[in-house]
């Protein structure tokens, strides 16, 4: 592929996943690497540029929804979240991929049954806290996993905040700023053992941010209900998509 090509590529794919980001809250690296890796980027080059992506896009997308954020959470998220990353980053690529992918189908349908878990089973909803404890726990748990796939666990945020009593704004919101953070923790292993190509890296970013700042303001123009619904559907897709490519290995 032509180097023009491969960067004009790498544009288009930075403004998709950006606006992902800025409409449902997630990091964007479920669309960002997959892509990245289609179009020629070594894999572990692909979770490096993802991950060092993820700052700024979710940056963007914070700024955009920062009456929303729920600042007494967001402090567990982050922290639960970054410890997670570093984790994961250490472990990427060990993991074999097949038990991996099962262990996303299972969390994902479990956070995805918690967006509804109000409406479905309203007894056992009262009964998760959001405190520190449960927060920090879950966000760890999430990023772990996520984390050992070249993620920084932005695509279950938001369905579990939601899980944690917050309303779907304010997990989006609170997503968007927890994974500037939680990603800066894992790039730095990635830069550090080199996986990281610059230029490519560059216009990724350019076009996410743009992306991320589109994907927002509709975002916040969208009902909240499509919101869930819109969540709910990219969310499954993604983890189905994720095991059908660890049965094809």
């Amino acid at each position: 592929m032509a180097p023009i090509t491969l960067l004009m590529m790498c544009l288009l794919i930075g403004f998709l996943a950006g606006f992902m980001s800025g409409m449902f809250g997630i990091g964007g690296g479920s669309v960002r690497t997959p892509l990245l890796y289609v179009a020629g980027l070594p894999l572990l080059g692909a979770f490096g540029i993802n991950l060092l992506v993820i700052p700024f896009s979710s940056l963007i997308g914070a700024i955009s929804h920062r009456k929303n954020i729920n600042w007494k959470l967001a402090p567990y998220v982050v922290m639960g979240g970054a410890f997670g990353s570093v984790i994961g980053a250490f472990l990427a690529g060990l993991v074999p991929t097949l038990i991996l992918a099962i262990l996303f189908v299972i969390v994902s349908i479990m956070t995805v049954t918690g967006i509804y878990l109000d409406r479905m089973a309203p007894k056992l909803a009262r009964k998760i806290h959001p405190n520190s404890k449960n927060i920090v726990g879950g966000t760890f748990i999430l990023n772990l996993l996520t984390g050992m796939r070249g993620g920084s666990g932005g695509s279950l945020f938001p369905p579990f905040l939601r899980t944690m009593r917050l309303d779907m704004r304010q997990a989006i919101a609170t997503s968007l700023f927890a994974t500037i953070f939680t990603a800066i923790a894992a790039v730095i292993i990635y830069w550090y053992r080199g996986d990281i190509i610059w230029l490519p890296a560059i216009v990724v970013v350019i076009g996410s941010m743009m992306g991320a700042r589109t994907g927002s303001l509709v975002s916040l123009k969208t009902k909240h209900v499509w919101l869930e619904i819109g969540l709910s559907i990219f969310v499954v897709t993604l983890a189905l998509m994720v095991m059908l490519k660890a049965l094809s290995l």
